[in-house]
């Protein structure tokens, strides 16, 4: 059973690292980056719809997005919503795609940004500790019949893996802020 629990928490994290690297794809750097604007959602036929179901998303260029619409009467609903989407992004329409041009990240630009994903790690750290809280919750509800060095032999295990966890995020997040940082 206690494999059991180790498996779960395992999978758990597995998902908020994942979770992280995702938040991360979005957190612009010096390069464009499809993922920055994927999730947005555009009204479509009376649905918010994520840009990537409405449309193909290319960096053509390392400052540049292109967004090309499946349905071209979208297109003005997905400017839109780039626009009022907070990511300080200005489309440009042609009537047949959008493009995106990023500008220049400015030294204080990239403070903030190294912030932000300072604030999202900390946040996945958060969940990682809850999990395993979580996790020793599980151990000590199964407890029955298992001996005082078993339990710590788990324990021990549980906290190993929480460890390796948040090293994960915090090379992640190094790596990230170095990405935003370096000009």
């Amino acid at each position: 059973m206690s494999d059991e629990i180790i498996q779960q928490m395992t999978s758990k994290m597995d998902k908020t690292i994942e979770a992280l690297k995702k938040d991360f794809s979005q957190v612009r750097s010096g390069k464009a980056n499809p993922a920055m604007i994927e999730d947005v959602k555009a009204e479509y036929y009376g649905t918010p719809t994520a840009l990537n179901q409405l449309g193909n998303i290319t960096a053509p260029e390392p400052r540049m997005l292109v967004f090309s619409p499946y349905d071209k009467g979208a297109i003005k609903e997905v400017e839109r919503a780039i626009q009022s989407s907070g990511l300080g992004l200005t489309p440009t329409n042609d009537g047949v795609v959008i493009r995106i041009i990023l500008p220049e990240l400015t030294g204080e630009r990239r403070k903030e940004l190294a912030k932000v994903v300072k604030t999202k790690s900390e946040e996945k750290k958060v969940a990682i500790r809850n999990i395993r809280r979580d996790a020793n919750d599980d151990l000590k509800k199964d407890s029955e019949g298992k001996s005082q060095d078993e339990m710590k032999v788990v324990q021990d295990k549980i906290q190993k893996t929480t460890d390796s966890y948040i090293a994960k995020i915090d090379e992640l997040a190094k790596d990230k802020e170095k990405e935003i940082l370096t000009v």
